[in-house]
C-alpha cells in the first residue's frame, strides 16, 4: 500500500484517540506563544498536517489569526471544521496542495513532515519557503534520528501508521537550502528518542 494511504487511513481511524475535542494546548502552548510573539495579531498562518484543528488552529484562530489548515485525513478535516469554525480547512496532500507565492506570515508543520516519503520532504520545504512572505516564520518538528518504518496497532487501534525521517543535521541542511535561516533548534523528547523543533525565517530582504 502507498505509505500516504497508510497515514491517511491511520489518522481516519485513530483521530479521536490521537486528540480529544477538548484537548488542552499542552506541549503546544510554548510553540503557540512563540508564533504569537513573532507574527502580527491578524496575520495569516498555514497549518500543514493540522489534524482536527486542536490545539494549534483553535488557539490561533481564537486569537484573531487567519488560519488555513491542510490535512490528508478526511476524518481529521471534518472534525476541524466543526471544532474550529473560524478557520479554513482543506483536505489535501501537503505535497500537492498549492498556494500563491508569499501568501502566509507563518507556516507550521508539527508532526506531519515525518509522514511523507523522504524524497518529497525537501521539495515541500522549498515550496513552504515560497509560500512565506518576506520575514515570515516556519515552525516544524522533524525527526531527530534517521528511521523509516511502520507500527501496527498504533495507539492501541487496529490500524498501522507509517513514518519516514532523516536526522537533525540533514533537516537543518534542507531547511537552510530552502532559503530559510534557523533561529531555534531544540530537542523534543518522546519515549526513548524524540523529535527536533525548528523555528526558521524567510529573509525580509527577499521583498520585491
Amino acid at each position: 500500500m502507498d505509505p500516504k494511504d497508510v497515514v491517511r487511513r491511520g489518522y481516519d481511524t485513530v483521530s479521536h484517540r490521537y486528540r480529544a475535542d477538548d484537548a488542552p494546548d499542552g506541549q503546544y502552548a510554548p510553540w503557540i506563544d512563540t508564533l504569537r510573539q513573532r507574527v502580527r495579531s491578524n496575520g495569516t498562518v498555514l497549518d500543514l498536517g493540522c489534524g482536527c484543528g486542536v490545539p494549534l488552529a483553535r488557539s490561533l484562530a481564537s486569537a484573531g489569526y487567519a488560519v488555513t489548515g491542510v490535512d490528508i485525513s478526511e476524518v481529521q478535516i471534518r472534525r476541524a471544521r466543526q471544532l474550529v469554525p473560524d478557520a479554513t480547512f482543506i483536505r489535501a496532500d501537503a505535497t500537492t496542495v498549492d498556494f500563491p507565492v508569499a501568501s502566509f506570515d507563518a507556516v507550521v508543520c508539527l508532526y506531519a513532515l515525518i509522514h511523507l516519503p523522504l524524497g518529497e520532504q525537501p521539495v515541500l520545504l522549498a515550496r513552504i519557503a515560497g509560500w512565506l512572505r518576506p520575514g515570515g516564520w516556519f515552525l516544524a518538528t522533524t525527526g531527530h534520528q534517521a528511521w523509516t518504518g511502520t507500527e501496527d496497532n498504533w495507539l492501541g487501534v487496529d490500524a498501522p501508521m507509517w513514518w519516514s525521517h532523516v536526522d537533525t543535521a540533514t533537516y537543518r541542511s534542507w531547511i537552510t537550502r530552502a532559503g530559510l535561516s534557523i533561529h531555534v533548534e531544540d530537542f523534543v523528547p518522546e519515549g526513548a528518542s524524540g523529535h527536533t523543533l525548528f523555528l526558521a525565517r524567510r529573509s525580509a530582504a527577499t521583498a520585491t
